[in-house]
C-alpha cells in the first residue's frame, strides 16, 4: 500500500467525520447516517492501515477518530446496580460452568496430589524429620497444637479478613498471571496441595487424621474449589495463547481477559463466604458433624448454583464476558 495516496484518497472522509463528532447541536437524520458511514467506512480504513501499513501515527488517529466516533453511534452507557444482580444472576454462574472442562479436571488431578503427598509424608518417618524437629513436629500434631490453635489464634473478624485476603490472592495470581502459559498457575497449585498433603500426611502419622480433617472439610470444600475454578480459568488463558482457535490471538485473549477479570470479582465472593466459615464456623464450638455439615451446605449451594443456574445462563447465551455495548471494537479484516 502507498501510505501516502492512501491517506489523500481517504482525508476527506476522515475530516468530515471529524467535524460531525465535533457538532455541538444535534444532528439531523441525514448527518446521523452520514456519520454511521463515515464511521464503518473508518473503521475499515484502520483494518487496513493495520494490516497492510502499520504507520504508528495514522493508526493512532484513526483508531482515536473510531472510538469517538462509536461512542457517539452507541450512545454512553452507564453501569448500575442492575449489572451487578445480572452478573451475580447469571454472567458470573455461566462463566464458571462453561469452564468446568478446566477447572473440574484440575480439581481432581490436584486432590489426587495432595493426598498421595500426605500418604507418602505420613508413611515415611525420614520425610516428616526433613519436614521439621521431632519437638516441633510433636508441637504441631499434639492436642491443643498449632495445628488446631491456628484457627482461634486470632479474633475471628480479623482472621477472616486475613484468611479472604490471602486466598483472593492466590486466586488473582492464578487469573492474572495464567496468561504466561499457566506456569504460575501450576506454581500456586502445587504449593496448595503441597501445604495439605504435609496436614495430611504429619496428622496421620499421629493418627489424629480425623481432627485435621474436621478443621479443614467446614470451610476447605468451598475454599479449594474456589481455587481450583482460578486455576482451570487461568489454564484455559494460558493455553489461549497456544491455540487461540479460530479467533485471532488477540480478540481471543481479550474476550478470555475478561472473562477472567469478571470471574475474579465473582471468586472473591465466593471466597469471602468461606473465609466467613474458616473465621467463624471452624473454631467453634459445634461438634464435628455439625461444622463439617456447614462446610457440605455451602458447597452444595456452590455447585447447585454453577451447575444449576450456571448452566441455565450458558444455554441462553451468557458468557460472562461484558455486555456487547462495553466490548472494544473489532475493526473488520481484510480478505
Amino acid at each position: 500500500m502507498d501510505l501516502d495516496v492512501f491517506v489523500s484518497a481517504h482525508r476527506a472522509d476522515w475530516e468530515r467525520l471529524e467535524t460531525l463528532l465535533r457538532r455541538r447541536r444535534k444532528l439531523t437524520g441525514a448527518e446521523a447516517d452520514e456519520l454511521v458511514a463515515l464511521y464503518q467506512r473508518t473503521s475499515t480504513h484502520l483494518s487496513q492501515v493495520r494490516s497492510a501499513s502499520p504507520d504508528p501515527e495514522l493508526t493512532g488517529r484513526l483508531t482515536s477518530l473510531v472510538a469517538r466516533a462509536r461512542s457517539t453511534v452507541t450512545g454512553a452507557r452507564r453501569s448500575s446496580w442492575r449489572d451487578v444482580g445480572h452478573f451475580f444472576a447469571a454472567g458470573f454462574p455461566a462463566a464458571v460452568y462453561r469452564a468446568r472442562h478446566w477447572w473440574v479436571p484440575t480439581a481432581l488431578l490436584s486432590t489426587v496430589v495432595a493426598a498421595a503427598l500426605g500418604w507418602w509424608i505420613g508413611a515415611h518417618p525420614e520425610i516428616q524429620a526433613a519436614v521439621a524437629a521431632p519437638d516441633e513436629l510433636r508441637e504441631l500434631t499434639r492436642p491443643g497444637g498449632q495445628y488446631e490453635s491456628y484457627y482461634s489464634s486470632h479474633p475471628a473478624t480479623s482472621f477472616a479478613a486475613q484468611v479472604w485476603t490471602n486466598n483472593a490472592r492466590a486466586a488473582a495470581i492464578c487469573l492474572v498471571f495464567g496468561v504466561l502459559l499457566g506456569i504460575p498457575v501450576l506454581w500456586v497449585l502445587f504449593q496448595n496441595m503441597l501445604n495439605l498433603g504435609i496436614g495430611i500426611g504429619l496428622m496421620s502419622s499421629a493418627g489424629r487424621l480425623d481432627t485435621f480433617l474436621g478443621l479443614v472439610l467446614p470451610h476447605g470444600l468451598l475454599e479449594l474449589t474456589a481455587v481450583f475454578v482460578a486455576a482451570g480459568t487461568g489454564l484455559r488463558l494460558g493455553w489461549t495463547v497456544i491455540d487461540p482457535g479460530p479467533r485471532t490471538r488477540r480478540a481471543a485473549l481479550a474476550q478470555e481477559g475478561r472473562s477472567a477479570l469478571g470471574m475474579a470479582l465473582g471468586l472473591a465472593a465466593v471466597l469471602a463466604v468461606s473465609g466467613a466459615i474458616e473465621g467463624f464456623v471452624t473454631p467453634s464450638g459445634l461438634p464435628t458433624w455439625a461444622r463439617i455439615a456447614v462446610g457440605v451446605a455451602a458447597e452444595v449451594a456452590f455447585l447447585f448454583y454453577v451447575y444449576v443456574v450456571g448452566r441455565r445462563a450458558a444455554r441462553a447465551g451468557e458468557t460472562g464476558d461484558v455486555v456487547a455495548a462495553d466490548r472494544t471494537a473489532e475493526a473488520p479484516t481484510v480478505a
